[in-house]
């Protein structure tokens, strides 16, 4: 059992902005799955994410925005292609590109098994077999960027609901990946807690994709969204300009978000 040497946290700040010419952080092209009963999943999703880029992923239960989170980083397998960074995503590559694409489900209880808290961020590093002393800092560092320094020794089902989550995403920034695919995140939390963790999301400086149908929380973080409907790309653009959209919103079963300024920025 891991226990944290200090309280010393090392902070990652944003990255430089891409240089001309660089490939987009994601890439699919022709992405495709079928459930093992033949349901299709997803059908011919073509889509590229920016460097930086937040990314809402939209629309109603059963458009296939869980099943686009697990192909990204490997969990599923399915048909088309899945380029990280330029990095094409195969069986050959599968473990690096899971460096670089960090997954957090749903259910932070899916992520969180170990005795106390520190364990739980730390086990990840400690399985690629990096060394102590650099697991305890990478560990300290993720606790310390998503405000759970000082909980270490914490047993994880004692948390609450909203600090689980933060411990999650921990255990996901303890390997420090350059893409965050995030699968409902604010889902079930109070409002308090639902509003610390969007606003933690957004002074991530990962490029992030969201799932969720929680239009409000795509309105105050995304700066762009994506409508899936039946596991098709139904629409794609600003996040102002297209959760501004009521006609095109309810035509694919989603409630607009309550009243309020859209599409606001990251850092704003």
């Amino acid at each position: 059992m891991l226990r944290a040497a200090g309280s010393a946290a090392v902070s990652r700040g944003p990255r430089p902005a891409p240089a001309p010419g660089a490939p987009p952080a994601l890439r699919l092209s022709g992405l495709s799955y079928r459930y093992p009963d033949g349901t299709p999943g997803l059908s011919g999703v073509d889509l590229d994410v920016a460097e930086g880029e937040i990314l809402g992923v939209l629309g109603p239960n059963g458009a296939g925005k869980s099943t686009l989170t697990r192909l990204l980083n490997g969990l599923l397998r399915g048909e088309g292609t899945i380029d990280v960074f330029g990095e094409r995503l195969t069986d050959a590559t599968v473990r690096s590109v899971r460096a670089r694409v960090g997954l957090l489900f749903a259910n932070p209880d899916d992520q969180l098994f170990s005795p106390t808290v520190l364990d739980d961020v730390a086990y990840a590093p400690l399985y690629q077999g990096l060394d102590a002393g650099e697991v305890r800092e990478r560990a300290r560092a993720a606790l310390a960027a998503v405000g759970m320094a000082g909980h270490e020794q914490r047993a994880p089902h004692r948390l609450s609901l909203g600090e689980r989550k933060r411990v999650a995403i921990a255990t996901v920034l303890s390997m420090r990946p350059e893409i965050l695919v995030l699968d409902e995140p604010t889902a079930s939390l109070a409002p308090a807690a639902r509003h610390d963790l969007i606003e933690l999301m957004r002074r991530l400086p990962q490029t992030q994709v969201v799932a969720t149908h929680d239009l409000s929380m795509a309105r105050d973080l995304a700066t762009r969204v994506v409508v899936l409907d039946r596991g098709r790309v139904a629409a794609d653009g600003p996040a102002g300009e297209l959760l501004g959209d009521l006609p095109l919103l309810r035509a694919h079963g989603l409630e607009p978000a309550p009243g309020g300024p859209p599409g606001r920025s990251r850092g704003a």
